[in-house]
């Protein structure tokens, strides 16, 4: 669940959830889980988001079964909806932006290969072990940078940045609130975590290479999106 109206939402949809399908796994005798969470969790403190994906990861690791986890960053690709304004944005020329920061990405593709691989793997150097993945591209994607890429992937040679200041992102969201109440993108809990600087995949924590790597290319991948976005009609230019 990354977009909830309260902690007691998220907590329900992430962290209860997941020790619901644990416990389940349990009486099943189903012992492999390859658990999805999310850099969020890196920074339980800064959103209602973050801290329920961090009380998953503890509900995991606490649990007896052959787990492995996978904290994805920013996913994007044909049928995701989370970056479709983005894309929409930059199809007119401009994109606004939190504040100066770093973001990784990964094309869903690619992550569903890992966590299929993973699934497959039992009793493995994979257990226990936590996995940050991206698109390999060094140190993350400055925001500005990735609206760029994206402004190239809708057909736009040139794109103009504004990097929001802090309070001003938390004023659209609640703005954003009261325009569209639960259909609101921007919320204040994901304004809080936007602004966060470093959403970066940790070197350190990637998957060994000779156990996977990123096939897509991001500016090939976000291409795709876009094409995809076009062909349902969600994006014109």
């Amino acid at each position: 669940m990354v977009n909830a109206p309260n902690r007691a939402a998220f907590e329900a949809g992430n962290a209860t959830g997941t020790a619901a399908v644990i416990a389940a796994m349990q009486r099943a005798g189903v012992r492999r889980l390859v658990h999805v969470s999310s850099l969020a969790a890196r920074e339980p403190g800064l959103s209602d988001y973050g801290w329920s994906k961090a009380q998953a990861e503890r509900h995991v690791a606490a649990s007896e079964i052959d787990w492995t986890m996978v904290r994805p960053p920013a996913i994007y690709g044909p049928g995701d909806a989370e970056l479709l304004e983005m894309f929409q944005m930059a199809a007119r020329g401009f994109v606004l932006l939190p504040p100066g920061g770093r973001l990784s990405a990964i094309h869903v593709e690619d992550l569903a290969d890992l966590l299929v691989l993973l699934g497959t793997r039992q009793g493995d150097d994979t257990r226990g072990k936590i996995y940050e993945v991206d698109d390999a591209t060094p140190g993350g994607w400055r925001y500005q940078d990735f609206a760029r890429a994206i402004g190239r992937a809708v057909g736009r040679t040139s794109v103009r940045t504004l990097s929001l200041p802090a309070p001003l992102v938390r004023m659209g969201a609640r703005i954003d609130r009261l325009l569209r109440g639960d259909k609101a993108r921007l919320t204040p809990d994901r304004a809080a975590y936007f602004c966060h600087e470093d959403w970066v995949a940790q070197p350190a924590l990637q998957p060994p290479e000779q156990l996977w790597r990123p096939a897509i290319a991001t500016e090939d991948g976000l291409a795709m999106t876009a094409r995809a976005y076009r062909a349902r009609g969600l994006l014109r230019g």
